[in-house]
């Protein structure tokens, strides 16, 4: 039985940025192509005109601001973001990684891992910039 473009939807509506960052990843891999090739495409002409010789930036800082009210919160998801290109910062280093702020949670990460990473912060209650 094949399944549905409505229903693949609806399964990717229900999962968390995280997996379904990681997901674009490795169908990026599988298939041999880029996510982020058209919306860099689409995003040249209006770019091109505004400053024709600036390029597009690729990789992100994504410095926590404030962990806000929830600070429990916030470092479980520090934790959880910084347990992806290596084993996840014990607890002790992201509580001081999080009681730090302002500081860089994650460095030189793509646009749309560091987007995500922001959501989830942002969602956790922290302030959230991206550099």
């Amino acid at each position: 039985m094949a399944v549905t473009k409505e229903e693949i939807v609806e399964a990717l509506k229900e999962m968390p940025a995280l997996e379904l960052s990681e997901l674009v990843h490795e169908l990026e891999d599988v298939f041999g192509v880029s996510a982020a090739a058209p919306v860099a495409v689409a995003a040249a002409p209006a770019a091109g005109a505004a400053a024709p010789e600036e390029e597009e930036k690729t990789s992100f800082d994504v410095v926590l601001e404030s962990f806000g009210d929830n600070k429990i919160a916030v470092i479980k998801v520090v934790r959880a973001l910084t347990s992806l290109p290596s084993p996840s910062l014990g607890l002790k280093e992201a509580k001081d990684a999080v009681e730090k702020a302002p500081n860089a949670i994650l460095e030189g990460a793509k646009k749309e891992d560091a987007e995500a990473a922001k959501k989830q912060l942002e969602e956790a209650g922290a302030t959230v910039t991206l550099k």
